[in-house]
């Protein structure tokens, strides 16, 4: 059954509906070369995705699964995940599918962990040389869709004192990229003492986390 349909079923299902690994939906995270830790923060989504099951009732995997943008299951996967701090390059060939990915109803959440933004903007610009990255306002449904965040993206991990931004790919309408910068909600979804994050900060992480999963799932069915 397609995740995302299986995903919203789950929603409404009885409290007693038996739902296997091989039936659940799991985040994807993305590989990519260039120098970057695409693996970074590795307690991360295994933590998102138990909150979202213990939250929302969704029948999500322990674990994410790594994919590289040529990955011919990647369709399969309606939120897509990168982060690291460093290089990120894309072949021609990995910006083709990732641009198809998106174009067809999937949805990427990219996650500067402080050292992504500028190869990522470079590359979101050979992707998308017919949109923009633009900031997303407090007032997008994004920052309401399960939980409310009047003032938008919560701050997580500080660096170097700015605020944080989110931005967003749009097309015709539909939300294709989202961009955490200067937030770094990946370090808050960590394990408890990892960063020595307040339970405060980490609540918040995980808070827009949810609404970010949601969001990109009933973007993807509707």
């Amino acid at each position: 059954m397609n995740p995302i349909l299986l995903a919203l079923m789950a929603v409404t299902a009885s409290p007693t509906t038996a739902v296997t690994e091989a039936d659940s939906i799991t985040i994807a995270r993305l590989q990519y070369d260039g120098g970057g830790d695409w693996y970074a923060n590795p307690s991360s989504l295994p933590n998102l995705l138990e909150a979202l099951r213990e939250r929302t009732g969704l029948p999500t995997a322990r674990r994410e699964v790594n994919v590289t943008a040529t990955d011919p299951a990647l369709r399969d996967y309606p939120y897509l995940y990168m982060t690291g701090h460093g290089n990120v390059v894309f072949t021609p060939a990995e910006r083709t599918a990732l641009r198809e990915y998106l174009l067809s109803g999937g949805f990427l959440h990219a996650d500067d962990n402080y050292g992504l933004d500028e190869s990522f903007r470079e590359e979101m610009a050979q992707i998308f040389p017919d949109a923009e990255l633009t900031e997303i306002p407090p007032e997008h449904p994004v920052f309401s869709t399960f939980y409310d965040f009047p003032e938008g993206l919560p701050k997580i991990h500080e660096h170097d004192g700015r605020p944080p931004q989110a931005f967003g790919i749009f097309l015709e309408g539909r939300m294709l990229v989202f961009y955490t910068y200067e937030s770094d909600l990946g370090d808050g979804w960590e394990d408890e003492g990892v960063h020595e994050d307040t339970p405060e900060t980490r609540e918040e992480a995980i808070r827009m986390g949810v609404n970010l999963f949601l969001f990109a799932l009933g973007q993807a069915a509707s």
